[in-house]
């Protein structure tokens, strides 16, 4: 039986999609009969999870190592999670194991993952998580530059494949000037876990939040960061106001820029139908998705939208732009609404959606159906056992439609 170790900078949550898909993503290897784990750090955003570290764990019934994450009070410093107690971990223990998959780019642990198997040579795979595309690149491009000649570039191309998670990405990394990437690289998705369907869903997120029971619910659920496009979704829903409806803005961020959100919030008048839940999780996650009426994803770019999946497997459609990896999809097969990054043009799709209610039921329909078909982490599970097999080996990757 094969032996794989994923590595990550975070597990947390509040991590938002890179984490929950690992998290999926090894729990769905588990039930392949395949011997996997995690080597992680205990960082939790501006907090440190409760977690015993320096040893093997049940974690959400995986197995998972976690070591302390260096904590300074500069926040770019306490972004790059290092651990001093991760490299001697894995400079004693990386020979145990077949294969690495490491999962970002660009953080200590993922970074000193790749150089440490370079040494050992032990085979490893990078899945970059968008943190190769253009707009990311962009960001810090004199320190990433820097950073790239360094070591990083190095460590990518000597990966023995590159895993992105959806065309759009692969196709923006690999016409990047900043990057010279392996020969080998492939797209595969991320996968899904549906939830328990909650019977009466849309009755039951109104009464708790005390909004009529035939107003629409226009739904934002995911970090609250520059990247997701709020400075354009929120002006386009203040353009709405002859029409019903609600917002919830569910997720958190940096204290300064979710100050700045609730500034826009009611400089558009929208502070009082807007409910502002925070991070949230689990069943209540759970209700806000399936008691929606519109999905909104607006960001200037993602590598794939988990939380756009999510949506789409409970059958809620999405609005999305062109800068979200999923928007193919949602045009391909109806399954919502692709608008251009554009205040105007935003305010309106939702108008659309919001006068043709039979529309946006049949579009919940396709997307429900779709991604039972294509989506699940079983199907997804299979074929990244295929990979890590012909790495293995020393066989050529096989390529997925």
């Amino acid at each position: 039986m094969m032996k794989i170790l994923h590595i990550i900078p975070s597990i947390a949550q509040i991590r938002g999609g890179p984490s929950r898909g690992v998290l999926d993503m090894v729990k769905a290897l588990q039930q392949s009969d395949i011997e996997v784990e995690i080597a992680t750090t205990n960082d939790n955003g501006s907090e440190l999870l409760n977690v015993p570290l320096n040893k093997r764990i049940r974690y959400k019934n995986i197995p998972v190592y976690f070591f302390p994450r260096f904590s300074p009070s500069i926040v770019n410093l306490r972004e790059f999670a290092f651990s001093s107690e991760l490299t001697q971990w894995l400079w004693q223990n990386i020979q145990d194991y077949d294969l690495l998959h490491i999962h970002g780019v660009f953080s200590y642990p993922s970074t000193v993952a790749m150089a440490i198997s370079r040494i050992k040579a032990i085979p490893y795979i990078t899945t970059p998580h968008g943190l190769l595309l253009q707009w990311a690149l962009q960001q810090s491009t004199q320190k990433k530059q820097i950073y790239l000649k360094l070591i990083e570039q190095t460590n990518l191309y000597q990966s023995k494949a590159v895993h992105f998670t959806s065309e759009k990405e692969q196709q923006e990394a690999l016409a990047s000037s900043f990057l010279e990437l392996p020969p080998s690289n492939f797209v595969l998705p991320l996968g899904i876990s549906v939830p328990e369907t909650i019977h009466n869903a849309r009755q039951r997120l109104r009464q708790y939040f005390n909004i009529p029971v035939d107003e629409p619910i226009i739904l934002f659920l995911s970090r609250l960061h520059p990247v997701k496009g709020l400075e354009y979704l929120i002006p386009a829903l203040g353009k709405l106001a002859q029409h019903r409806f609600s917002f919830i803005l569910a997720g958190s961020g940096m204290p300064k820029y979710e100050d700045q959100i609730k500034s826009l919030l009611v400089s558009n008048g929208l502070n009082n139908r807007t409910y502002i839940t925070g991070f949230v999780s689990g069943e209540f996650k759970n209700l806000l998705i399936q008691g929606a009426n519109l999905f909104a994803q607006t960001s200037h770019i993602e590598s794939f939208g988990l939380s756009v999946l999510e949506a789409l497997a409970v059958g809620l459609p999405a609005l999305v732009t062109p800068g979200v990896a999923l928007a193919s999809v949602v045009e391909q097969h109806k399954l919502g609404y692709v608008t251009s990054l554009d205040v105007s043009a935003i305010a309106s799709t939702i108008e659309n959606h919001l006068t043709n209610p039979q529309q946006a039921k049949e579009m919940g329909t396709r997307a429900r159906q779709l991604i039972f078909e294509q989506y699940t982490w079983d199907s997804i599970a299979k074929k990244l056992i295929q990979v890590y097999t012909a790495i293995i080996k020393n066989q050529p990757i096989p390529t997925f439609n």
